[in-house]
């Protein structure tokens, strides 16, 4: 059974920084690749990074810009998610996500707010 279990959301005044995690179970993590998505309140589920299997190839969302980074540790079937420089409309559920064997998987999502 695929699990994917987020944390280390929380509140953070605007420039500030946070971690968050994403441990995986019930499939073999070293060789899919892993996604970050968002959701903020009233807006539709967009696109934050994702990061092949080797954690050689990321890819980010236009709105990141550089604050962003996705990294993982296969030997613990984790994915991160650090970010900095964090804004008031970075404020959002964030989820993560993988396709395995052709279906999606999604987290149940960490909330991250911003406050200026």
């Amino acid at each position: 059974q695929v699990q994917l279990e987020e944390s280390g959301g929380g509140l953070v005044q605007a420039g500030g920084s946070l971690r968050l995690s994403c441990v995986a179970s019930g499939f073999t993590f070293s060789t899919y690749l892993m996604s970050w998505y968002r959701q903020a309140p009233g807006k539709e589920r967009e696109f934050v990074a994702d990061i092949d299997w080797t954690g050689g190839y990321t890819h980010y969302g236009a709105f990141v810009k550089g604050r962003f980074t996705i990294s993982r540790d296969n030997a613990k079937n984790t994915v991160y998610l650090q970010m900095n420089s964090l804004r008031t409309e970075d404020t959002a559920v964030y989820y993560c996500h993988a396709r395995v064997r052709g279906i999606l998987y999604w987290g149940k999502g960490t909330l991250v707010t911003v406050q200026s």
